[in-house]
């Protein structure tokens, strides 16, 4: 695997708490997508079951108790991975005051950055959200854009969004043709004009949607460069699990990977 061992894996948008949401029915499924995710190279993962939306019943006290028994049951396996609390949180009224009192979380349960997610079907305006969230000292970070069918029929709001301060997070399985061939093509789009600043698995399973990041990393070196990849799998990332500020607005990247995708681009 080409990842450097300096430069571990960190996920920040996985289900991998059991019983939750869709993502890990029981505790041996929780196992085995660790097992996985740390045999691929990843050091970290934030557990994000949905939140808010479909899942209101999920508080951010009952997330944090069942990923505390998750990572006892790692320790005990002898799996070495690091799993931190965290969300993917449904856009609702209110949802500052939801952060601040507790019960809606953050990524990692630093206070700092909100993994958002929009409904499947439709884009709705974040921008008053984003603002919102600047002066509460909190940070946006849309997650998986290239899968939202309203952004799919409009890609110029990324990049609207991106200038305004929002983070955006794709996911690994995009870049490999996972969801189809329109959201492969975003996500290439988004990583070529420098409008990505995670990749993450958004796993839900052992045997589909797997936690797997490393074939991700391998795509983004593959377009943009290592360092790409690093700042997307690893640095950004890791930022996010120790509440660090991460670098917002667009990216630039010079590599001959990208060189080749835009003239691939421009010849179809």
């Amino acid at each position: 695997m080409p990842v450097p061992s300096a430069m571990p894996l960190v996920d920040i948008h996985c289900h991998l708490l059991p019983g939750l949401d869709d993502g890990a029915g029981d505790w041996e499924e929780s196992l085995a997508m660790a097992r996985l995710a740390a045999a691929d190279g990843v050091s970290t993962i934030v557990a994000t079951p949905h939140q808010l939306g479909n899942y209101g019943q999920n508080h951010g006290e009952a997330i944090r108790a069942r990923c505390r028994e998750l990572q006892e049951l790692l320790d005990r396996h002898g799996i070495e991975l690091a799993v931190l609390p965290g969300a993917d949180v449904r856009i609702e009224p209110e949802l500052v005051a939801k952060i601040r009192s507790g019960e809606v979380l953050t990524l990692a349960d630093g206070r700092r950055h909100v993994l958002l997610e929009l409904p499947h079907e439709l884009f709705l305006p974040v921008e008053g959200l984003l603002a919102e969230f600047q002066s509460a000292g909190l940070t946006g970070i849309l997650s998986h854009p290239e899968r939202n069918l309203g952004i799919l029929q409009r890609p110029a709001l990324v990049a609207s969004l991106v200038d305004s301060g929002c983070l955006m997070q794709i996911t690994a399985g995009s870049l490999l043709g996972a969801f189809g061939p329109q959201c492969k093509r975003l996500a290439e789009t988004l990583l070529a004009r420098g409008l990505v600043h995670f990749v993450a698995t958004d796993a839900h399973g052992w045997q589909s949607r797997r936690p797997l990041l490393s074939r991700g990393f391998d795509r983004v070196a593959e377009l943009a460069g290592k360092r790409a990849a690093e700042e997307l799998c690893c640095t950004n990332p890791a930022r996010v699990t120790a509440a660090e500020p991460v670098p917002a607005g667009r990216r630039h990247y010079r590599a001959r990977g990208l060189a080749g995708w835009f003239r691939k681009r421009r010849a179809a």
